[in-house]
């Protein structure tokens, strides 16, 4: 089965560079990020290793990998809109 990359830099190709800077001086985003990508590497591993799991807890990993990532959306626009980091 092919998957679909879900991890932040295809996600958010716009805010690549901030990603990266934002990972090293921004302690709680750093942590959003390292959980949102914990999630997607357990989702990735089930999709493409055919690995045995029960539906509503992969489709709750998927919620979760979404919430995280609307949370990053929101406070990666918030720097980019407050001219912060290297999008200026």
């Amino acid at each position: 089965m092919r998957v679909l990359p879900h991890d932040l830099d295809h996600e958010f190709p716009e805010f690549v560079p901030l990603i990266h800077e934002l990972r090293e001086r921004d302690p709680h985003l750093a942590h959003l990020f390292d959980e949102y990508e914990k999630v997607n590497a357990q989702i990735v591993d089930i999709e493409e290793n055919d690995k045995p799991f029960e539906d509503f807890e992969f489709e709750a990993m998927k919620k979760r990998r979404l919430k995280l990532k609307d949370e990053i959306y929101l406070i990666l626009r918030k720097h980019k809109n407050e001219g912060v980091g290297a999008t200026r």
